[in-house]
């Protein structure tokens, strides 16, 4: 039988390099589908979910994914994305999902804080430059 290699890219580093994978399930914007060893070759927008990949001879692998991109060339299954989350247990990764956007809320806030200060600063010295 033939089997699949994934590798899934995210902005800082490759998160899942995988050889030996006998399918994959994964959510586009029309809907879930399936990927097979000898499926056409073809390239889709994923939204944000849950990869479902069952490698050939280990435990069903559980990948949380941000919205990204995947492109399935032979053998070869390419997909990036902003975030990925890996995982052997479905009720864990939900807790590290959780977990992870609380971590990325807090860092977004802190985010949206500094700027913030930063338009008041500006702002401030624009009153001052223009008196």
């Amino acid at each position: 039988m033939d089997s699949m290699h994934l590798k899934i890219n995210i902005p800082d580093r490759v998160a899942v390099n995988e050889a030996g994978i006998a399918s994959i399930v994964a959510e586009s914007p029309a809907g879930f589908f399936g990927i097979l060893p000898h499926r056409l070759d073809c390239i889709t927008v994923l939204v944000p979910g849950i990869l479902f990949v069952r490698p050939t001879e280990k435990d069903e692998l559980y990948i949380a994914i941000d919205e990204g991109v995947l492109i399935k060339t032979g053998f070869e299954v390419v997909v990036s994305v902003r975030n990925a989350i890996v995982g052997h247990d479905l009720h864990k990764m939900k807790e590290l999902v959780e977990q992870e956007f609380m971590q990325r809320s807090d860092q977004e806030q802190n985010v949206r804080l500094v700027l913030a200060k930063i338009e008041d600063d500006f702002t401030r010295l624009y009153r001052e430059v223009s008196q």
